[in-house]
């Protein structure tokens, strides 16, 4: 063999490992995961939407599929998310209500989230944005969860100017950026990052949740464009979802800008539906929803039916309308199918199924031929309650005694309201919960989604052996979850208990001196002079008894 040649024999022995990792990567597509907090199936331009303008997420769901019929695992952020996240059905995840300081938000800990699949494939994870499924408790936080990087807020909500976020463990004060701006040049950096290995990236905007704040000339455009007789808080809100739709632009670009746009599969969807009540001094929130019922907290269609649009270039076929009902606990399963890699050690089974065949638009007769249930009160979770079941055309439907679906404002909401503005702090639940009323449920409704979307035809005199059989499948399923609720629970709960044994719980005088719900208090209570622990129970009275 002569120079020449042992030369090349020993440069393309030492290119093999590089191109061996090339080859890796292209094998394993990029996953990035969108999701949006309180955007309803009618918010955007390629759902119907007359007014909005959603170019890049339009453009999205020219170039692959968009689901007409895709529903949120629940009504309410945090545990729409859990089923999200786990491609489990929430219950059994612990995460059933909101209220971060009683825990209602947290995952047990023996939970396996998209991260923890994604890192055991061998991709640089990422969660950008929103958490709520775990605060006040750094066991909870992203960074312990399966991803390598959290920039983004746990609480519930987040101010769009004045943000207080975490990179990591660390604080990021607000530096002038709208949030939507400050997530997606995040995003940008974490992808342009990724220069050896696959990635999983879990973009959680807050828009367009509340605070509503939108830059003023994009509310100004909407004003101008809705006209005097809609109300400003419909324009700021339209102008949140036009200034996400922008900055997912330059996403999009840097995926393309980078090389790796053919190789990135993309989902963008919702937590859950549109907030249509009014908002104080800004007025209605009312808008197009399509043609549907309720909204955000509520299990009719308007509730947890939202936008799902998927797209993967060479893959999945483009500008599909796909109608067969889908479930948001679908995607991780369907996402990590495509890694080839079996479930990281103590993962527990999906709710989800893999949804790839209809992406391919081949036939998948089990997924259409299922039934979802839902279901989602305040607190411990109630039978009957604000639940449904949907088996084909048919849904039945109990909307639950008002007793259920109360929020006690005064004894929740400080603890939200102080992480608007202030970055994380550790603190122990509240994990007293009262028991659910005894009041009797309403009797259930049925409708037939395909002649009556709009739920408004009750069938249920008229089909009471429909109504009999639907009952039946429901109550196995929420029998079924709820169980597995209550384990994780206590699961939560000893938690805490442990993690507070050896730590010094802060002072709640001091912590929530400025965020007391007042006007949740008793008539005649004087904010002066009266003593807010004793005024509102919370974990100040009992987070470290034996609850």
């Amino acid at each position: 063999m002569n120079k020449q040649a042992v030369l090349i024999l020993i440069l393309v022995l030492l290119l093999l490992p590089l191109t061996a990792l090339q080859s890796v990567k292209a094998a394993k597509p990029n996953v990035l995961f969108i999701i949006a907090d309180d955007l309803g199936w009618g918010d955007l331009r390629c759902y119907g939407n007359p007014v909005i303008d959603t170019p890049t997420i339009d453009g999205l769901a020219k170039a692959g599929v968009r689901f007409t019929d895709h529903y949120s695992p629940s009504a309410l952020c945090a545990p729409a998310r859990a089923g999200f996240l786990t491609g489990r059905f929430n219950h059994r995840t612990g995460a059933v209500d909101v209220p971060s300081n009683r825990g209602l938000d947290r995952l047990d800990l023996s939970e396996k989230t998209f991260g923890d699949y994604f890192r055991h494939a061998g991709y640089a994870t990422a969660l950008i944005g929103k958490w709520h499924n775990g605060a006040y408790s750094d066991d909870y936080l992203p960074r312990r969860r399966g991803f390598d990087l959290f920039f983004g807020f746990p609480n519930g909500g987040q101010d769009y100017w004045k943000w207080n976020l975490l990179r990591n463990d660390d604080a990021v004060q607000h530096d002038g950026r709208y949030l939507s701006n400050a997530l997606n040049d995040e995003a940008i950096t974490f992808i342009r990052q990724q220069k050896t290995r696959p990635f999983a990236l879990w973009l959680a905007h807050h828009a367009p949740h509340s605070p509503l704040q939108a830059p003023e000339a994009l509310v100004q455009k909407y004003e101008k464009r809705l006209g005097k007789n809609v109300a400003k808080a419909v324009a700021i809100t339209y102008a949140m979802i036009e200034a996400m739709d922008m900055g997912l632009a330059r996403v999009f670009q840097t995926l393309k800008d980078e090389g790796v746009w053919e190789n990135t599969l993309i989902v963008f969807t919702s937590d859950n539906g549109p907030v249509l009540r009014p908002a104080a001094e800004l007025g209605s929130q009312m808008r197009f929803n399509g043609v549907f019922s309720g909204q955000k907290e509520s299990v009719l269609e308007g509730g947890i039916r939202v936008p799902a649009i998927v797209a993967w270039p060479r893959h999945i076929p483009s500008g599909r309308v796909e109608s067969t009902a889908v479930h948001g606990c679908d995607w991780l399963p369907t996402l990590y199918s495509l890694t080839g890699e079996s479930a990281p050690a103590g993962a527990k089974p999906f709710d989800g199924m893999n949804l790839m065949p209809l992406l391919e638009g081949k036939p998948a007769p089990a997924v259409a031929g299922r039934f979802l249930s839902f279901q989602r009160n305040r607190y411990a979770p109630v039978p009957h309650v604000n639940a449904s079941i949907r088996d084909s055309r048919w849904k039945l439907y109990w909307p639950g005694h008002d007793a259920s679906l109360k929020k006690d404002s005064g004894r929740d909401n400080p603890s939200y309201l102080r992480g608007v503005v202030t970055p994380h702090w550790e603190m122990p639940l509240d994990r007293q919960l009262d028991p659910p009323t005894t009041a009797p449920q309403p009797p259930p409704r049925l409708y037939d989604l395909d002649a009556d979307p709009a739920e408004q035809h009750n069938l249920a005199a008229q089909h009471p052996e429909i109504v009999k059989s639907l009952a039946a499948k429901h109550d196995a399923w929420f029998n079924d979850v709820n169980a597995d609720w209550r384990q994780s629970r206590a699961h939560i709960v000893a938690q805490d208990r442990a993690y507070w044994s050896t730590r010094t719980a802060p002072d709640p005088a001091a912590l929530f001196k400025d965020y007391w719900q007042w006007k949740s208090a008793p008539k005649g209570t004087d904010p002066k002079t009266a003593d807010p622990l004793q005024v509102f129970r919370g974990f100040w009275n009992n987070a470290l008894t034996d609850q």
